[in-house]
């Protein structure tokens, strides 16, 4: 790959439509946009660790589930619902 725009696509690719989970690291605030908009995945972290969009050094409560796109993931007592996470750990 050539291109963060060649990268993004392949990333896309390789997440299959699945919508669960990616990590992008970038400064550029455009491209971590795009690429979020393109996987809308239910959890979605810029510059950490997957890890960081369960609420482990992140936003948000810890919900471990490997069913977040299904509506079982990511949900609290008070709400029950899907919940779309973005964590943004560093940046400008």
């Amino acid at each position: 790959m050539n291109t963060a725009d060649e990268a993004i696509e392949f990333a896309a690719k390789c997440e299959g439509g699945n919508h669960h989970t990616a990590v992008i690291h970038s400064l550029n605030v455009e491209r971590l946009s795009k690429m979020e908009r393109l996987l809308n995945c239910s959890l979605f972290v810029k510059n950490g660790s997957s890890y960081n969009g369960l609420g482990l050094n992140g936003p948000g409560f810890t919900s471990f589930t490997i069913a977040s796109p299904t509506g079982d993931g990511f949900t609290s007592a008070r709400t029950f619902t899907r919940e779309k996470r973005t964590a943004l750990i560093e940046g400008q």
